[in-house]
């Protein structure tokens, strides 16, 4: 993390329209800005579900969306899917699939991932071939840019970008700290 406030910060605040695990009044919240399709993101999601279980309700944790559709072509609908699955209140549920699934992203698979988790198949393929949730995977994206993220995944602590280790024991050590 930039010491001392210099560097990147949080442009959009952590509000009500976030996917967020832990209480909000959390003494510290991580930000990730993350890609379904990123082999970064896949390999960071298992540490944060760690510091989540280590810290607890110390740590309140959201996710936005960053998909860089030019490197990753499923990752912009992957994204979607998790959107059309929060409509049904599912966001984590299908936000944990996708990561457990990387190489499962087309669009038949994302159906197939939204029966399994029990979403209505009909409105989650109507919501991707309408694009339903694409302007609010723009707005975290737009968010991102405007934050300063320029590559996945970028994590935020208590509003200042995070450019240390994504390893646990580093993470959880700058959580720790941010917290006393």
């Amino acid at each position: 993390m930039t010491r001392g406030g210099e560097g990147p910060t949080l442009v959009l605040p952590v509000g009500p329209r976030d996917h967020a695990e832990g209480p909000a009044s959390a003494p510290a919240t991580l930000v990730e800005y993350g890609d379904y399709e990123c082999p970064h993101c896949g390999r960071a999601y298992p540490i944060v579900k760690a510091v989540q279980k280590r810290l607890g309700r110390r740590l309140c944790f959201v996710f936005r969306n960053f998909p860089l559709k030019e490197v990753h072509p499923h990752a912009e609908h992957a994204a979607e899917a998790a959107e059309a699955a929060g409509a049904q209140g599912k966001f984590w549920q299908m936000h944990d699939a996708l990561f457990e699934n990387q190489e499962a992203l087309d669009d038949e698979d994302l159906l197939a991932t939204a029966a399994g988790l029990g979403l209505d198949a009909r409105r989650t393929a109507a919501e991707l071939t309408a694009h339903a949730h694409a302007a609010r995977v723009r707005e975290d994206f737009l968010s991102g840019v405007r934050s300063g993220v320029n590559g996945t995944p970028t994590f935020f602590l208590n509003g200042q970008r995070y450019d240390g280790s994504w390893d646990e024991e580093e993470l959880v050590a700058a959580i720790e700290q941010e917290i006393s």
